[in-house]
């Protein structure tokens, strides 16, 4: 009879550090991956209070008159070894990715240092992208779209027709438009994609640069004014990528004030104008040529100290790694 109480008494040790894994496993299983390092101290320190309740109520049992102790020592194993799966079953669970709420499931939500789910970005990045048929790369297809149609309207009937250059006017006034509003509706909608990144930009150059060389090639604008202002558009276009690296040039707003000049004074010349509109429209060309140089200088400018501040930084961040 002596090493029933003596059994007990070395099994309240165990039920102790029992409890304590169990807590320790609860506590593992509100947070989120980090839980899983503590539910595997929970089930160590579970196995090592099953071992050690079970240890000592085997010694205490055989110091109290026989073998009697070691089997009243061993009762509480079932409850240590519960505790320690729980703690090998919240750190499993965590190991797998996702947040372990309090019922031991696991949630797909971001955790809470911050940092996404295994597999996160990718789902967040396919809910967020937009619809490549949203209204703004549909605008921006439609620009694309009427870059053929203004040409086969400007050259119509050898290109001196005032209907159809009439026409092709509004075939160009159409693409300018549009070229307003649909950056505006991405930005503000949230429908920016990488088909609008890429088209965008295609479509503003190629129906600027069908205009300004249909122009040309009719002898009512000088081939030089078409190499400056294409040569700025699509130079500028290249010196963005090369520096790209070291950040993004911003749009100005003497940028954009040079693509509403070229905008109206490439429309002034599509028109047949004569008179003092004519006269007018050659001074409002002469504005852009202006503004496409004094802009392309800005660019090349911010360009270099983007680059120049680019090299410092990774210079002085090279250094601290290296000291």
């Amino acid at each position: 009879m002596t090493g029933v109480p003596a059994s007990a008494a070395g099994g309240a040790p165990g039920a102790s550090r029992a409890a304590a894994g169990a807590a320790s496993a609860a506590s593992a299983a509100s947070g989120t991956v980090a839980g899983a390092a503590i539910g595997r101290a929970a089930a160590r320190s579970a196995d090592g209070g099953a071992s050690s309740g079970a240890g000592q109520g085997a010694t205490t049992g055989m110091d109290h008159g026989g073998a009697a102790g070691s089997g009243h020592g061993t009762p509480a194993g079932p409850d240590h070894r519960a505790a320690a799966a729980a703690g090998r079953g919240v750190a499993a669970r965590a190991d797998g990715g996702g947040t372990v709420v309090g019922d031991g499931s696991v949630s797909a939500v971001p955790q809470s240092d911050g940092k996404p789910a295994r597999g996160g970005k990718i789902a967040a990045a396919a809910v967020n992208q937009a619809s490549v048929w949203n209204i703004a790369n549909l605008l921006t297809m439609l620009r694309l779209l009427l870059v053929p149609a203004f040409v086969a309207l400007m050259l119509a009937d050898g290109g001196y027709d005032p209907a159809w250059r009439s026409l092709a006017w509004a075939a160009f006034a159409i693409a300018m438009i549009t070229d307003l509003f649909d950056g505006h509706l991405a930005r503000t909608y949230n429908l920016v994609t990488d088909f609008g990144k890429i088209a965008d930009p295609i479509a503003d150059k190629a129906i600027m640069g069908a205009a300004l060389v249909c122009l040309s090639a009719l002898g009512d604008l000088p081939w030089w004014v078409t190499g400056v202002i294409l040569g700025r558009e699509l130079g500028i276009t290249l010196l963005r990528f090369l520096v790209i690296r070291y950040g993004v040039i911003p749009a100005s707003r003497g940028g954009k004030l040079k693509t509403l000049t070229q905008g109206v004074a490439v429309g002034m010349y599509v028109l047949a104008l004569t008179g003092w509109l004519a006269t007018l429209r050659w001074w409002v060309m002469a504005a852009a040529v202006v503004l496409t140089v004094a802009t392309g200088l800005d660019y090349v400018k911010q360009a270099i100290v983007l680059r120049r501040r680019g090299i410092a930084e990774r210079k002085a961040a090279l250094e601290e790694k290296q000291a």
